[in-house]
């Protein structure tokens, strides 16, 4: 479900940079910060680089961009 919210000027600029950089619209910009944002906060001990790792490991298999690992 999506719905409209406000946001400030200054986010949606930044957002707008960091989305462009990372192959991201807007909206999916400031969905994946506040993913990581509500991960860090609830792992506090974790290291955000480790957070960022695991959202991108989410988001390979939502996407199936996966390749099997072989072994020897």
């Amino acid at each position: 479900m999506s719905k409209p919210i406000k946001l400030s000027d200054f986010l949606v600029k930044d957002a707008k940079s960091c989305a462009q950089a990372m192959n991201r619209s807007i909206p999916e910009q400031i969905e994946y910060w506040a993913r990581l944002g509500k991960a860090a906060e609830e792992n506090p001990d974790l290291p955000v680089q480790l957070l960022r790792d695991v959202l991108a490991s989410i988001e390979e298999v939502q996407e199936r961009k996966l390749t099997p690992f072989k072994f020897g």
